[in-house]
């Protein structure tokens, strides 16, 4: 449904975009990940049509963004960055005016805009003017005309900024339920939401994609990842450290705390240790040893762990500390 190919901005010397290069199927939720100024905004803005690009080519449902314009953009439903909206309408105005704008007349336009106020919980400010909205409200208004003609793909710049937690909770499982059927990017930075929602997310660093895969599968790339944390009570440090230099899975071993009573020890798995291999030779261990196991976990890695090893190449990762 989507398809971008080498997208490139440049805005006077700077280059915002470079050689951008990804699809997007229907039925699929992709997160549009990256720092600030890592050129998302920039990049939804030449997907929807909104600015040209420099060069490069989207199509959207086969059509070219550039070429055949109208056709590819009647497909897209597009919730900028910091919406406009007019104030001195109310709810209900706007929204019957955006499904005018889309062609839609008479009782489809009253089902378009009945169904959106459902769908994004507007019933309460229906007849208000957007001027006396929250925030919440003001953003929930424009989410609901970016979907009034129920588009097939949607282009949504963090739609849930300005949400209270409950609101974000709902606008995440509308999300979820649209990306069965539809073709969405958004982006966001709230990590949470990426791993609640996406079937897939990519991240953005200085206009170029450095990671692409599902959320698990970033998280399976973070430093943490696989690394076993051990806590063992009434044996040394050292006769621990000795006995984890037998474990055939294991890279190396740290201790973390010792104390009188216990141990915390954590042990770094080799790269190609399969899930759970390494706690299970270590489980094995402990129990030839008749240690004393107060704690035995494996950490999954996090997606923030590795979103700051990739944007901040700089940063040294929990392993080499």
């Amino acid at each position: 449904m989507i398809k971008v190919q080498k997208l490139r901005k440049e805005f006077g010397p700077k280059v915002a975009v470079n050689s951008l290069s990804f699809e997007v199927e229907r039925g699929e939720v992709l997160g549009f990940l990256g720092p600030n100024g890592a050129g998302k905004s920039t990049s939804m803005r030449m997907i929807t049509g909104f600015i040209p690009p420099t060069d490069g080519k989207v199509f959207v449902g086969g059509f070219d963004m550039i070429e055949n314009p109208i056709p590819a953009k009647r497909l897209i439903g597009y919730l900028p960055e910091n919406a406009p909206s007019y104030n001195d309408m109310t709810v209900h105005g706007f929204l019957s005016f955006c499904a005018e704008i889309r062609g839609l007349r008479g009782e489809d336009l009253k089902k378009a805009v009945h169904r959106v106020v459902e769908m994004c919980f507007l019933e309460n400010v229906l007849y208000q003017s957007i001027d006396t909205l929250s925030k919440g409200y003001r953003h929930r208004t424009c989410l609901a005309q970016s979907i009034i003609h129920d588009p097939e793909v949607l282009i949504l710049d963090e739609p849930t900024d300005g949400l209270d937690p409950n609101q974000k909770h709902e606008v995440r499982q509308l999300i979820k339920r649209m990306g069965e059927k539809k073709a969405i990017i958004f982006s966001t930075h709230i990590l949470e939401e990426v791993e609640a929602v996406c079937s897939r997310a990519m991240i953005i660093d200085r206009g170029e994609i450095v990671a692409n895969g599902t959320p698990d599968e970033l998280k399976a790339k973070a430093d943490r990842a696989g690394v076993v944390t051990l806590i063992v009570g009434g044996v040394a440090g050292s006769v621990v450290m000795e006995k984890l230099g037998q474990v055939a899975a294991a890279r190396k071993s740290a201790v973390v705390k010792e104390e009188s009573s216990r141990v915390v020890i954590r042990i770094y798995p080799k790269t190609q240790c399969i899930n759970g291999e390494l706690a299970h030779q270590i489980s094995d261990l402990a129990t030839r040893e008749k240690w004393r196991v107060e704690e035995l976990h494996t950490e999954e890695g996090r997606l923030d762990e590795f979103f700051r090893s990739i944007t901040l190449p700089d940063t040294k990762s929990e392993e080499t500390k």
